[in-house]
């Protein structure tokens, strides 16, 4: 890795003139993976707490919090007990008001997750409805019909749960009720209006604690044809689907975003919403909407200099429309990570859009060497588009999906859903590797319980203590690229303009005086003109730009 001389500072660029948003790198804290801070070997606030201050130094701007509410767990927090509390595993109320404060003193935002698609089938609302008349209000929060058939046996339609299996569930007095995910996951009706209010008010009580934001889990799910026709497979569904990507979703942004507005500080929503198009994910952020998505397009790409391109062609050109930055992506929870992906030849393909009886992926064997080059060169190449950018813990570090956990170890419900046949995404989940020579590497404090999930031995070498320091890094090339993201007034919102390149390259001029090149095709290449190399991603080779590198040039 090269980096910039010392001796040479850089200009710091303005931080006021611009809502913070609009440009930030922000770090996604997986809580129960990322430090386990009282012992018990799951991740926990005061796990983050104790590690505040390796975030400021990464260089990041805000954290996004996986969901931290009281739950039972069945899906990782993300069947929602109680959503003004914090779960038990992972510390108290008090404790993330702490968190929050003491993360604004290293100038860090917090950002946590919500999810309003679906509750726990443990929420009061649901054991409410379970409790009361098929035709009661308390069923109204939920989405209960009854069944086909007869004697009522059959599903009210042909929906499929994301993680396998019939999207629908029976109970006791004979009606069923919709879960888009897991069972234990009741999907809410956003046609009743105490839904929204209910939801106002979960964004008004945690806005009050001091949060800057939420990342929206499911953003583009909430509302759902009321005819709940079934799926039949056609094209134009794509287009009008029946509970994924509807208009009538961006009323309830709309007053969630009024909500924002009404607290200082420029408070921001980040969508997950999976849309057939770039044209349809820029209508979550038309103004007046939500802030950002992210940009799952991006995340998708294989490395091909082709694909890369068209994506960031057809990202630029619906955000630019609608005013709105964009926000890219290289890896989250729920995919594999990119130094696996990229050292397949495989493309991955997300379980819910596989073609109908490809519920097993046949993946060739990854190169982890070729996967890193590929995640390091990535990294830059994403750090210096335009707008905001998304880390996930551990790809600091460069960590590979673990492809081999034991069966028994598997917690994700996609597991036992699709009958065993989908692992699921534990392996992106593996707690993080923070010091020592043997798992479970400082995850939690001397005596502490095994990690909720095994950690492979052959992290010794990627730790976070093993890689501080040391240049060739992918920690250090990481902290470089962000403190260069930060002080460069090119970086960040702007525009940019592609440069003619050699086949497999793509470069581009970032004004004042940047550029970006990274190599896709496989010989090495000469570099643009340049006065000094800011930072590569690996060793140049006799002046050359090496196979799968990115370079960042100045002049």
């Amino acid at each position: 890795m090269t980096g910039i001389g010392e001796g040479e500072p850089l200009q710091h660029k303005h931080s006021d003139e611009k809502p913070w948003w609009r440009d930030a790198v922000i770090y996604q804290v997986y809580i129960r993976s990322f430090a386990d801070g009282d012992g018990d070997g799951m991740g926990d606030i005061e796990g983050i707490r104790s590690k505040l201050p390796y975030l400021r130094d990464l260089g990041v701007d805000a954290l996004w919090i996986n969901p931290w509410y009281r739950s039972p767990q069945a899906d990782a927090g993300y069947d929602v007990a109680d959503f003004r509390d914090i779960d038990p595993r992972f510390g108290t109320l008090a404790d993330a008001e702490k968190l929050i404060a003491d993360a604004h003193e290293h100038g860090l935002r917090i950002i946590p997750d919500i999810v309003p698609n679906h509750t726990s089938d443990q929420h009061r609302w649901f054991q409410d409805a379970l409790a009361a008349e098929p035709s009661a209000p308390e069923r109204q929060r939920y989405v209960f019909r009854p069944g086909l058939g007869a004697d009522g046996d059959r599903p009210p339609n042909n929906w499929r749960s994301v993680f396998g299996g019939p999207a629908w569930t029976r109970v006791a007095d004979g009606e069923w009720y919709l879960h888009l995910f897991a069972p234990e996951q009741p999907d809410l009706n956003w046609a009743n209006p105490e839904v929204h209010d209910e939801f106002a008010d979960v964004l008004r009580f945690w806005f009050d604690r001091g949060v800057d934001g939420f990342r929206i889990d499911v953003a583009h799910g909430l509302v759902k044809d009321p005819e709940l026709p079934d799926l039949t497979g056609e094209p134009d569904e794509r287009l009008a689907h029946p509970h994924w990507d509807r208009d009538e979703v961006h009323d309830i942004y709309r007053r969630w975003r009024r909500i924002a507005d009404e607290y200082p500080g420029e408070r921001k929503f980040v969508a997950e919403a999976w849309a057939p198009s770039p044209q349809r994910l820029a209508r979550y952020l038309r103004p007046g909407g939500l802030h950002t998505a992210f940009n799952f397009d991006f995340l998708k790409c294989p490395w091909s200099p082709e694909r890369m391109r068209e994506v960031i062609d057809s990202t630029m050109a619906s955000l630019t429309a609608v005013g709105a930055p964009p926000t890219w992506v290289l890896s989250n929870h729920d995919v594999p990570r990119h130094v696996t992906r990229y050292g397949r030849e495989t493309a991955w393909v997300p379980h819910d859009q596989r073609a109908i009886g490809e519920d097993e992926l046949v993946l060739d064997e990854p190169d982890l060497a070729r996967g890193t080059r590929r995640a390091r060169a990535a990294a830059l190449l994403m750090l210096a588009l335009p707008g905001g950018a998304y880390v996930y813990q551990g790809e600091e570090l460069g960590l590979p999906e673990v492809e081999d956990l034991p069966d028994e170890a598997l917690q994700d419900p996609m597991w036992e859903r699709s009958g065993r046949t989908e692992r699921g995404r534990d392996g992106c989940r593996v707690p993080m590797p923070w010091s020592g020579s043997t798992p479970p590497f400082d995850f939690g404090p001397a005596g502490s319980a095994e990690p909720w999930l095994p950690q492979p031995a052959d992290w010794r070498d990627r730790t976070a203590e093993a890689q501080d320091g040391a240049a060739a890094s992918t920690l250090e090339l990481y902290r470089e690229a962000l403190r260069l993201r930060r002080e460069l007034d090119a970086l960040g919102e702007g525009g940019m303009r592609w440069l003619d390149s050699p086949g497999g390259v793509l470069a581009f001029r970032r004004e004042p005086g940047f550029t970006c090149v990274v190599n896709m095709s496989g010989a090495p290449q000469p570099l643009p003109d340049h006065d000094r190399i800011l930072l590569t991603s690996d060793d140049l080779t006799d002046d050359h730009l090496p196979t799968d590198t990115a370079a960042w040039l100045a002049d």
